[in-house]
């Protein structure tokens, strides 16, 4: 994954080693922590796709609720 480009979510403010990366690799995309830079999530632009949905859609906000 090294020889790859990763890009930072634009609200990553700044740089430091807080932030979500992504990659194209071929047919899938790579997702790693920026202060974990060896450990890569691959999944396919499907699957991307319906998470990134389902987050606009607000499905996962109840796992934000430290109650």
């Amino acid at each position: 994954m090294d020889q790859h480009t990763w890009q930072r979510s634009s609200f990553c403010g700044g740089g430091g080693n807080n932030c979500i990366e992504v990659a194209i690799d071929g047919s899938a995309i790579a997702i790693r922590e920026s202060s974990e830079p060896n450990t890569v999530l691959a999944t396919d632009h499907t699957a991307l796709r319906a998470f990134v949905l389902g987050v606009k859609d607000g499905r996962f906000d109840p796992l934000l609720d430290p109650r």
